[in-house]
């Protein structure tokens, strides 16, 4: 094995985007000349108000959507059809099929996705309670929630995208989602993550970035914004915004 080689993989970003700019026909741009380098293993806070294009954000990245102008290339190839093997995408909404029990999403997924790992996945629904011969049509909101969480931690991927992961859960269960989240991830795998529950994830933030119209109005390491601001993010984010 050439291990300059394996060292210059770590060494590249997961995902770059360069002049990135998005509208839609002839609205005003929802983002305008992007320009973003996210490093691999690192857990990034995607942040920002309502409107500011987060959400286009991750679809870009997705390639659920395409930018008007700008490059996003996605471990070391440009989103398309092959970038979307690489990324392991929770939206906001749940999108689970009503008439599948929950072993027969597991099949699913392992039919779709080569990186799904099954034990991994069943040890998690179990230990969350979840019946796998439970219809997913007679379960609540919440637990839908918690299930498609665990469907894509328990994928091997470079790039975890999550929106809003603990929105819908109640405060109890949010340690246990958030320590599924980060003990199931691959040191060498990035977690994106899109939320307003700032207090409750800062904890884990090793970046973060906030989003406006007009691109990053500020990032960085989330330990050195605290030093340099003397506030912790969840304020800091209320000063930016002047929420």
């Amino acid at each position: 094995m050439n291990t300059q080689n394996v060292t210059d993989s770590l060494n590249t970003p997961i995902l770059t985007l360069s002049g990135v700019s998005k509208s839609y026909g002839n609205a005003k741009e929802v983002l305008s000349n992007l320009n973003m380098t996210f490093p691999r293993g690192k857990v990034v806070g995607l942040l920002g108000p309502n409107g500011c294009g987060k959400t286009t954000l991750i679809k870009l990245i997705c390639g659920l959507h395409q930018p008007t102008s700008g490059t996003i290339i996605l471990n070391g190839i440009p989103v398309g059809p092959e970038s979307k093997a690489f990324i392991s995408y929770l939206p906001e909404r749940t999108y689970l099929p009503n008439d599948i029990s929950v072993s027969g999403l597991m099949s699913l997924f392992l039919d779709f996705f080569a990186d799904f790992d099954a034990v991994r996945a069943e040890n998690l629904l179990t230990a969350m309670g979840i019946d796998l011969n439970a219809r997913i049509k007679t379960l609540s909101k919440g637990t839908k929630e918690k299930i498609q969480l665990i469907m894509t931690m328990s994928r091997r991927s470079p790039l975890y995208i999550l929106d809003e992961p603990i929105a819908g859960v109640d405060p109890a269960a949010r340690d246990f989602i958030l320590d599924t989240i980060f003990s199931n991830k691959p040191p060498e795998s990035t977690i994106i993550l899109s939320t307003h529950l700032i207090y409750d994830i800062e904890p884990v933030l090793d970046d973060v970035i906030f989003l406006g119209r007009n691109g990053v109005i500020l990032g960085g390491s989330a330990k050195e914004l605290r030093e340099h601001y003397g506030k912790n993010i969840d304020q800091l984010f209320r000063e930016v915004y002047r929420v």
